[in-house]
């Protein structure tokens, strides 16, 4: 008697559906245990908190290059995207977080409003291509989001007189003016710290600043939780 007949065919079918039955019974189980586990952990006694810089040493050069040379304009260090970026919500806000709304930009220029005019990505002298692929994914969500994006790198830092020459046209346009002979009467542009007094202020500030104790989570610890990239296969 083979498979042909309508009583063998009932029985496998039965079978088969047992079988699935309990396999997803082992998931759901699987599923609660897994629950049950991640509950009964104690946020504090399980991860062991213990406090960190909030910036690199280059990140924080940076960060004091930005507030000399551009006085009058507010600079906000590791703030995450979801603060300052809005999307849509016909899609997955879930899953647009896990793609980039998590990811912190370094420094970012404000003007007196709080509206983000540039972001400042603080990119180390070698890098992973995860790493590289995740700052470049950024940079495409700031650069839709109408927002300047410039990448430094940590080994060669613009002086100020180079900061006021890259980010000119982004603080003009803040000003709402397209040109210099378009300022309104009576604007000043904003003094230019000298770059000797800027180098001998990054120099000679806080000596704490050089200590390499608690330094923060580097950006790059969170490319392992990222899913991978999925290989799209080619069509036969």
């Amino acid at each position: 008697m083979g498979l042909s007949d309508p009583i063998s065919i009932l029985a496998a079918c039965s079978a088969l559906a047992l079988l699935a039955l309990l396999i997803r019974q082992r998931q759901q189980a699987g599923l609660r245990r897994s629950s049950s586990h991640r509950e009964a952990l104690d946020t504090v006694q399980d991860w062991k908190p213990e406090a960190a810089r909030v910036l690199t040493i280059a990140e924080r050069r940076a960060y004091d290059l930005l507030r000399n040379a551009l006085p009058g304009f507010l600079v906000l260090a590791q703030v995450p995207l979801s603060r300052f970026v809005r999307v849509p919500t016909r899609h997955s806000h879930a899953e647009w977080m896990q793609r980039v709304g998590s990811l912190s930009a370094d420094l970012l220029v404000c003007n007196g409003g709080s509206k983000v005019l540039a972001v400042i990505d603080i990119r180390p002298a070698e890098q992973s291509e995860r790493s590289r692929r995740r700052h470049e994914r950024m940079a495409r969500v700031l650069k839709a989001a109408g927002i300047e994006v410039q990448a430094w790198s940590e080994d060669r830092l613009p002086t100020a007189a180079e900061v006021r020459s890259l980010l000119g046209s982004v603080l003009e346009r803040s000003a709402g003016t397209a040109s210099p002979q378009a300022r309104p009467v009576g604007s000043r542009p904003m003094p230019l710290i000298p770059v000797a007094e800027m180098e001998e202020l990054l120099m000679h500030g806080d000596a704490a600043a050089q200590d390499t104790s608690f330094e923060p989570v580097p950006s790059a610890f969170f490319d392992d939780f990222e899913p991978a990239p999925q290989t799209v296969r080619a069509a036969a």
